[in-house]
């Protein structure tokens, strides 16, 4: 059975990284109301199927890209029932090709692990020169649910607070 705690709208006794005390000092910081889940590792579509019923709103996918030279890097939120198309996804933004990014250089821009990808990790120095692309269907809607940075916590907050406060000052393509 996939583990999945009840709604909780504190931070973590322990952060155990660098980015998970950034997320939880920013939602302080800027007023960001949440709920959170800890899980198992929420790795496979049928685990984060656990998560949304708890939670109350789909997860959503994040794909780290970069270029062939490895010199422009993407974070990419879409829905988890979307198959990526490269060909889609450059020609919306009027970019050469791009593949997915290797694991070493997704911790070295996002300091987390595969399977814990996420738009938060936008606040860290590293990722400054990071682009930021979010599907409109997720931009548009009222909630938004993702890691914290880690595979087995979860949160949820309002997409206005994550585009207007969370992320203030950095663009986000909506495509």
């Amino acid at each position: 059975m996939f583990y999945v705690s009840d709604l909780m709208t504190t931070p973590p006794a322990e952060y155990g990284t660098e980015l998970r005390r950034r997320v939880y000092e920013t939602f302080e910081a800027e007023g960001i109301p949440f709920e959170r889940v800890d899980t198992d590792p929420g790795i496979t579509m049928e685990d984060c199927q656990h998560i949304d019923a708890r939670i109350g709103v789909r997860i959503v996918k994040t794909i780290f890209l970069c270029n062939r030279q490895q010199t422009e890097f993407y974070l990419y939120v879409t829905t988890d029932d979307r198959p990526f198309v490269t060909r889609e996804f450059c020609g919306a933004l009027g970019i050469p090709r791009v593949s997915f990014a290797s694991a070493e250089l997704l911790w070295a821009k996002t300091g987390v692990l595969v399977g814990a990808t996420t738009i938060l990790s936008a606040i860290l120095p590293q990722a400054a020169g990071i682009h930021l692309v979010m599907d409109r269907s997720i931009a548009e809607g009222e909630w938004f649910a993702c890691t914290d940075g880690t595979a087995t916590c979860f949160v949820k907050i309002r997409t206005t607070d994550l585009l207007q406060k969370y992320l203030r000052g950095r663009e986000v393509k909506i495509i």
